[in-house]
């Protein structure tokens, strides 16, 4: 009876070795939508926008026990676990959150939206209509240029209302000494 288990286990590992995964990565999850938090302050208010980047995950190869060891009553090992070489999934980088300060709702009027939308199509981001709507093609073209800053989202950053030239850069005054 060893005899054929052994060679019921041999066939088995040879079989399973052929399903191996073609891809050595694992399809990226899609990142949670940005959400916008206002802290009230002595001068106005702060907005923050924190988005949920998750994790990513690829594969590593790794042994996995494919029969489990059979032991005598008295705990001897009688025959030895068999493992296999195979790709096992492991995290390559890890859930994170980013955090940014974001133009306040109450800043963003169709105005301010329609100046950004200028801004973005003068840069070869932006192709839609100027409508002063935050609509998807506005938002495509926010994390277009945004990503070519290192920010992967579609919710306005305050340096990058900044840098396109949608919001005043203040200046603290200089002090006379």
């Amino acid at each position: 009876m060893t005899k054929h288990y052994t060679l019921a286990c041999l066939a088995f590992i040879a079989l399973s070795a052929c399903d191996q995964p073609a891809a050595t990565t694992a399809p990226a999850a899609t990142a949670e939508p940005a959400q916008t938090e206002t802290q009230p302050t002595a001068t106005g208010a702060v907005c923050w926008a924190s988005k949920v980047v998750p994790a990513e995950y690829g594969y590593v190869m790794g042994q996995v026990q494919v029969v489990q060891a059979e032991r005598a009553a008295d705990g001897r090992v009688v025959t030895p676990p068999v493992y296999r070489n195979q790709p096992v999934p492991k995290v390559v980088k890890p859930r994170s959150e980013i955090r940014f300060q974001t133009p306040c709702p109450d800043q963003q009027t169709p105005q301010f939206i329609a100046t950004l939308q200028r801004a973005l199509f003068a840069r070869g981001y932006y192709k839609g209509r100027i409508n002063g709507q935050m609509d998807k093609p506005t938002r495509d073209a926010i994390l277009h240029y945004q990503q070519r800053q290192g920010l992967n989202s579609d919710q306005l950053s305050m340096d990058t209302a900044r840098d396109l030239g949608v919001l005043a850069i203040l200046i603290p005054p200089k002090s006379d000494q």
